[in-house]
């Protein structure tokens, strides 16, 4: 029995653990399948078949898992690069500053890069946006990517997890500046541009600026689920337009933000979030669908 145990402790100390293996999963953004770019106007969009120019596009996405040949979810434990990534978010960027997204930043950032144990794995799953206890922080004081101001909504609501602008390209009587931005010319009844931003609502907190301490009655992150993605090969999509096509990009409800800000009881919202897969007033949620792959 003691030269059996023995043995059995030696094939233990023989056998070494799973080393972790680097992983790259790449994201790219389309528009009705088209390369997406600053620098490019696409037609045909939304109920309206409208001509659009972007003004941004960004989105955080967090817990990362790929699917191990078991089934089991293995978390991708992300690389903490002090720039895009975070604990388990990440901050994609597909805008460059340049053409109509004058108002961004040169730089990009289209893939999640983190380890996994060693293995065979087919399939992704993730959230678009952040985590509640993320969610409504500073970001005057936060680290990088959270530091981002022109992707924070405000204290109650924290994080916009999609920030997706575009405006119409110049209708009659209207004509586009400089900076991309459509200028009216006649007092048109057009909205100068269409935001699709996507983040917590109805956050109680006691005050503006105190964070909730509880989970907002719609904490909207959307869920991902891609099971034929196989790391090395496949290739994430982000394409807006399937899920502003029920919307008039070409109108706004009076007395609303423009386009659909996530916010109860605005009409707009009506068609496009039940489209993210996320139920809205009496709209029930259907399948997602801003995220596919290839």
């Amino acid at each position: 029995m003691k030269h059996l145990l023995l043995a059995a402790t030696a094939a233990l100390v023989a056998s070494p653990a799973l080393a972790d293996i680097t992983v790259e999963i790449p994201f790219t953004a389309e528009i009705a399948g088209a390369p997406f770019a600053c620098t490019e106007s696409y037609t045909g969009l939304g109920s309206a078949a409208t001509e659009v120019q972007f003004l941004d596009f960004r989105l955080f996405v967090s817990s990362a898992n790929l699917i191990a040949a078991d089934g089991t979810r293995v978390p991708v434990a992300l690389e903490q690069d002090g720039a895009w990534q975070i604990e388990n978010i990440a901050l994609l960027d597909f805008e460059d500053g340049t053409g109509s997204c004058a108002n961004g930043t040169p730089q990009v950032n289209t893939t999640l890069r983190g380890t996994v144990p060693e293995g065979e794995y087919r399939g992704l799953e993730f959230e678009v946006g952040v985590p509640f206890d993320w969610n409504h922080g500073d970001p005057t004081t936060a680290p990088a990517p959270m530091n981002l101001t022109a992707m924070f909504w405000n204290w109650r609501g924290g994080y916009k997890f999609v920030k997706i602008e575009f405006s119409p390209t110049a209708p009659s009587g209207m004509s586009m500046t400089a900076e991309g931005h459509s200028e009216d010319a006649t007092h048109g009844q057009g909205p100068r541009g269409w935001m699709l931003h996507l983040g917590s609502t109805q956050c109680a907190a006691p005050e503006a600026t105190t964070p909730p301490s509880e989970a907002c009655a719609n904490p909207n992150r959307v869920a991902v689920a891609l099971p034929d993605f196989v790391p090395g090969e496949s290739t994430v999509v982000i394409d807006p337009a399937v899920v502003v096509a029920g919307a008039d990009l070409t109108q706004n409800t009076p007395e609303t933000s423009p386009g659909c800000m996530s916010f109860p009881n605005d009409p707009d919202c009506n068609t496009v979030l039940p489209r993210l897969g996320l139920a809205f007033n009496a709209f029930p949620a259907e399948e997602q669908l801003l995220v596919s792959m290839r």
